[in-house]
């Protein structure tokens, strides 16, 4: 289990965290957007391994992080302009986003 940032902030249209060991990512909202992980977003596997649902949108590029609210104290949900705010974005995974960015 990843451990929690010491900080998590918006700053402008970008997610910020930073760790007590002095690391920090930055995401950008279209990123985060692009890759929740919710399943509106990328669909869900049925007990055959089929995915089903899913967005066929992959770009967001003027999309705005409104608020992020804590989900116990492993991760994050985050409400975006567009209303979406169904994905949980664990301290892990956003730290597997940043590598992408």
């Amino acid at each position: 289990m990843h451990p929690a940032p010491s900080r998590c902030e918006v700053i402008g249209n970008t997610l910020s965290l930073q760790w007590d060991s002095g690391d920090e990512i930055y995401l950008d909202a279209s990123l985060l957007r692009s890759q929740s992980p919710s399943a509106e977003n990328k669909g869900e596997t049925d007990i055959f391994g089929q995915v089903s649902g899913g967005q066929t949108k992959t770009e967001f590029p003027n999309i705005k992080i409104i608020n992020i609210s804590s989900v116990g104290n492993y991760a994050i949900r985050i409400l975006f302009s567009d209303g979406h705010s169904t994905g949980i974005f664990s301290w892990e995974y956003l730290t597997s986003l940043a590598k992408l960015s």
